[in-house]
């Protein structure tokens, strides 16, 4: 009886050389990309990509004919992405940097290559911060990457910006800081004042505007949420109400003072944002003064929520 085969292994590492050295190489290739805005052009070998990944397996067959191939064009990737996804084809192994990243992250999806997501998953939770937490969560939110999701919005609701917006009007105690944010002396990181918060979609913005968690003030949310609904309509044409309307009914009026809901009831006449019901709804809870008439989740504390001498009949328990 012939005594089975045993499997040996060589050094990873010049293999791993080797085959990085075709990345983007003319040598023996037989396919060529125009990848990106730049339209840059990208050499890659049929064989290797049609056996590594079931999408150019699709893309690239049938054959092409005789002479220089035809460039298949790709210009929705850009190519520094590109040449990374090709990098862990060839390699099963890719360098990813923080600028990037997300652009890598998007192919992997779009591509089908599972491995190359979750290791983009893994570092972008790495490398997350204030300027790249919102772009991260957007797409997390278009393509259904929970985890991602839950780790960006857990992100934002510990590192929003916690200054008092009428700081003449209440200075927090350390105490009553350390109850805010879990770190009351470090430098406020504003999320809420990026430019990819501004840029959140409606389904993307929707949970953080109902996190109890949130570490930010409700004037400052009011403010954050005209600012985006601001950019909105700017890039959509549409009215500033119109575009603010799925996301304005999550904020909790009710907690701002009175002297706070004046002023904006009187912006919410020249620049229309939130519904005049909703706005009836807030006073009316300061006019009855009773903590039953402000029960559900409009006016629940966050964790961010200033005090208010209101609070105390509105019997708001922080969370």
């Amino acid at each position: 009886m012939e005594t089975p085969g045993l499997v040996v292994h060589g050094e990873a590492e010049p293999f791993s050389t080797a085959l990085r050295s075709l990345v983007n190489n003319r040598l023996y290739s037989d396919v060529r990309f125009v990848v990106g805005q730049e339209r840059q052009e990208v050499f890659a070998h049929r064989c290797l990509l049609a056996c590594r990944c079931n999408f150019f397996q699709r893309l690239l067959d049938p054959e092409p004919g005789p002479g220089v191939p035809i460039p298949v064009v790709l210009s929705t990737v850009p190519a520094e992405a590109f040449l990374a996804v090709l990098e862990f084809l060839y390699t099963n192994s890719v360098k990813l940097h923080r600028r990037s990243v997300l652009e890598v992250l998007t192919a992997a999806v779009e591509y089908g290559l599972e491995e190359l997501r979750e290791l983009c998953l893994e570092f972008v939770v790495k490398v997350l911060d204030v300027e790249l937490v919102c772009e991260a969560l957007q797409m997390a939110v278009t393509f259904g990457l929970g985890p991602l999701q839950e780790r960006c919005i857990a992100f934002i609701e510990t590192h929003s910006q916690v200054q008092p917006s009428h700081p003449r009007a209440y200075t927090p105690t350390p105490t009553d800081l350390i109850l805010l944010c879990p770190d009351p002396f470090s430098d406020p990181q504003e999320v809420l004042r990026t430019r990819s918060f501004l840029e959140l979609s409606a389904p993307a913005l929707l949970p953080l505007l109902r996190s109890d968690k949130l570490c930010v003030d409700e004037a400052d949310l009011v403010r954050a949420a005209r600012s985006w609904a601001r950019v909105g309509a700017a890039v959509l044409e549409r009215p500033v109400a119109e575009v603010a309307a799925p996301v304005v009914r999550e904020l909790r009026l009710a907690l701002l003072a009175p002297a706070e809901l004046s002023a904006l009831e009187e912006q919410n006449r020249q620049e229309p944002l939130i519904p005049v019901e909703q706005i009836v709804e807030a006073w009316k809870c300061h006019a009855l003064r009773r903590g039953d008439a402000a029960r559900g989740s409009s006016c629940r504390r966050r964790r961010g929520t200033l005090p208010r001498e209101h609070h105390s009949f509105l019997d708001l328990p922080f969370k």
